[in-house]
């Protein structure tokens, strides 16, 4: 084998390798991407069930029910709303009227279950992707 034809087989070695790398390193991002979702998007699009996305919007006003550690309320975004049932332990911060991001995914009939509840921090803090759909939907209210 003459160098040359060394040299080549080497390089496509080396190109094959990190091609399989790269596809290895894209297939595990895919697998930890969490996209966020209003409720009314979740309406839109046709999310299939068991697909792990966040939540984002309101908690509806008298909609919290709780039984135990098991917690089912209403996510809105004033144009839609998500029925959501969670089990466990609710931030501090949670309560009705307020922006709440829940991470988990939706069932065949169109609830969401939670495996985790991220509540707004202050009186004035919203979580980004909350205030951005509220933004969208037109009901975005300025705090003054």
């Amino acid at each position: 084998m003459t160098p040359k034809r060394r040299r080549l087989w080497l390089l496509l070695g080396s190109l094959g390798t990190l091609g399989i790398a790269a596809a290895l390193v894209l297939t595990a991002l895919n697998d930890n991407l969490v996209f966020f979702y209003s409720p009314t998007q979740v309406a839109e699009k046709n999310i299939g069930p068991d697909r792990r996305f966040r939540l984002g919007g309101l908690v509806e006003q008298g909609s919290v029910q709780k039984e135990g550690q098991l917690v089912r309320f209403t996510v809105t975004d004033t144009n839609k709303t998500v029925k959501v049932t969670y089990r466990g332990i609710l931030p501090d911060l949670f309560r009705e009227g307020q922006g709440v991001i829940a991470e988990g995914s939706l069932g065949p009939d169109g609830v969401f279950t939670a495996r985790e509840i991220l509540a707004k921090h202050d009186e004035n803090y919203m979580p980004p992707e909350v205030a951005k759909a509220l933004k969208e939907s037109g009901k975005w209210k300025d705090a003054k």
